[in-house]
């Protein structure tokens, strides 16, 4: 059996921590090194970025990163897989053999493509490949309104080339835990149809994929963890078997624990049945255990086989937008916010009627009898959407400084003067069969090979973990927020967005799972009352997962919410006065 393989990551994002390849390269021993660059939303920005700098489609960070730790990665023997490719990995590619040519270096160095679908559109289209939106069914339509289109593939091309030998493998979008997958089945051997050693993986992959959201990064409970100023990234310890221990480096701030790994299983997940281009995880199978000091043991993980189907993130152009904002300071605020309204409508050369898209919103952050200027603030809030670029540019924003001194007290603009709009991206989620898209594995200066998507058939199916068994606390009750007892981790699926929610004990659990229903939750939290809720038990995790559809609209880009990738829905739960059992808020 071959020895367990430590994989670290060193990016939860575009824009992560630049120095965290070295401190993961330096800080520690460890075989491979990964990161995640993409999101939905970084496919956009890359696409923007490419459209303006030919050559730009990919994530420049990366290879940044390369020329601080190639040397010391090839000198150890630790391999390097990232998707920092974006749309453009062979580009990626070349980026980073120039850094290794400059540093006298010669690293072999392969990258994985063939997700990017942009270019066949219309050739799948006319193979009566449908590519309709997923869920909705909405047809395609005319495909030059796109900006991306690129399958999620899975870790099979990753492997190929590790098997040939490379020492840094580039790829385009790939599933987030893919770069841990792959190494983690190039190293073991797996073959396709080892569903739980594969499932492991993809569990390994999605908890380190964030980088320090595994380590007490956007943790409900960070005062409880400490060196918070300066986290650690995590590793990944895959044993032959699919279980792993998650850990990190020694004298590194923050922590691995139960909580920190649990809250990031709950990040951006739907069902307990977590679909993928390799095999389908059971969520609802994992067991976690405190393995020591920063180090939890993850296992039990049972897989079953994928679907047929790869998921393909397209992003069009959705038009224009502007977004204005008005402060509203002291009493009389809802006049205060009808009467700019009426004024802006008078004031702006359009009606509403003449809009695709109007959202107002009252944002009511003042408090009662203020102690601070700020205190005394509310925001009206009106975002215009429109294909038309002029309907939304500064002649519009220009009706809300003309009203500044002609209409409410105290009114002041927030976000500087008139504005332009700016451009806007929808995101559209498909599904393409998964035999029209190979993976294509370039060695630079080598081979070129052809590595099919389609998993082996399988008629596999796992039940679920009951968990734990205990009684819900009955007796006296405090109102207090309902985060004293539990921790949420919360964020954006396209445009529905994800609530986890998880209890620290038994006893919490089994409360939490009678307390929560999807009626409570809709009465918690207003904004979602009028939507629909999907609501998923997690019981080996102690923990509820919900997704919340069409909160975010049309996606992160389109999304006219203060927050629009949902970050913070988690907390705002938390922080909602509820009628928890006494007994769980006494320290054990």
């Amino acid at each position: 059996m071959t020895e367990p393989i430590r994989i670290a990551n060193c990016s939860g994002f575009y824009g992560d921590r630049l120095s965290a390849a070295a401190e993961m390269v330096e800080g520690g021993p460890i075989d491979v090194l990964t990161g995640d660059w993409l999101a939905e939303l970084t496919m956009l920005i890359l696409a923007r970025t490419q459209a303006k700098r030919p050559g730009g489609g990919y994530a420049r960070t990366f290879v940044t990163q390369m020329a601080q730790v190639m040397g010391t990665c090839l000198e150890r023997g630790i391999k390097v897989v990232s998707n920092a490719g974006g749309l453009d990995p062979g580009g990626c590619a070349e980026a980073v053999a120039g850094v290794a040519a400059e540093l006298g270096l010669a690293p072999r160095i392969a990258y994985v493509g063939g997700d990017n679908l942009l270019p066949r559109l219309g050739e799948l289209r006319e193979a009566g490949v449908e590519l309709a939106q997923f869920e909705s069914g909405e047809p395609i339509g005319d495909t030059a309104r796109f900006v991306t289109a690129n399958a999620y593939l899975g870790c099979w091309g990753i492997v190929d080339a590790l098997d040939r030998g490379a020492d840094i493998v580039i790829t385009g979008r790939v599933t987030d835990a893919a770069v841990v997958c792959g190494p983690a089945a190039w190293h073991h051997g797996w073959a396709r149809d080892n569903w739980d050693e594969l499932a492991g993986a993809v569990v390994a992959g999605h908890v380190v994929e964030c980088g320090a959201q595994a380590t007490g990064g956007n943790y409900s409970f960070f005062t409880e963890v400490p060196g918070m100023t300066r986290v650690g990234f995590p590793w990944a310890e895959i044993a032959a078997d699919g279980s792993c221990v998650i850990g990190k480096h020694e004298g590194t701030g923050g922590e691995v624990s139960i909580g920190t790994v649990t809250s990031q299983l709950l990040y951006e997940i739907g069902s307990p049945s977590y679909l993928g281009p390799d095999v389908t995880a059971r969520f609802d199978t994992i067991r976690l255990e405190q393995a020591g000091t920063d180090r939890v043991r993850v296992c039990g993980t049972r897989g079953e086989p994928p679907p047929s189907t790869l998921k393909v993130a397209m992003n069009e152009v959705g038009g224009f937008r502007n977004d204005l904002a008005v402060a509203l300071t002291g009493l009389d605020v809802e006049a205060k916010a009808r009467l700019v309204e009426d004024a802006f409508w008078l004031a702006c050369p359009y009606g509403p009627e003449d809009y695709e898209s109007v959202t107002t919103r009252l944002v009511r952050t003042d408090k009662p009898d203020p102690a601070t200027n700020e205190e005394a603030v509310a925001l009206w809030r009106i975002t215009l959407k429109d294909p038309d670029e002029r309907k939304v540019g500064r002649a519009v924003s220009a009706s809300v400084t003309e009203i500044a001194l002609a209409t409410i007290p105290g009114l002041f603009g927030v976000g500087g003067g008139p504005s332009g709009g700016s451009p806007y991206g929808v995101f559209r989620p498909a599904l393409v069969p998964a035999d029209l898209v190979p993976q294509h594995v370039v060695v630079l200066g080598g081979e070129r090979t052809v590595v099919d998507s389609v998993a082996p058939p399988g008629e596999v199916h796992v039940d679920g973990d009951e968990g734990p068994a205990a009684a819900v606390p009955r007796g006296p009750t405090v109102a207090a927020p309902i985060g004293r007892v539990v921790g949420a981790r919360s964020g954006d699926k396209g445009g529905h967005a994800n609530l986890g929610v998880f209890a620290r004990s038994d006893r919490g659990w089994a409360w939490l799972d009678e307390f929560l229903t999807t009626e409570t939750l809709k009465r918690l939290l207003p904004e979602t009352a009028p939507l629909v809720i999907d609501r998923y038990r997690l019981p080996a995790l102690r923990s509820l997962n919900f997704v919340i559809h069409d909160l975010l609209e049309a996606g992160v880009a389109a999304s006219t919410r203060q927050d629009a990738q949902a970050k913070s829905l988690g907390e705002w739960l938390r922080s909602r006065v509820v009628d928890l059992p006494a007994a769980l808020l006494e320290r054990p």
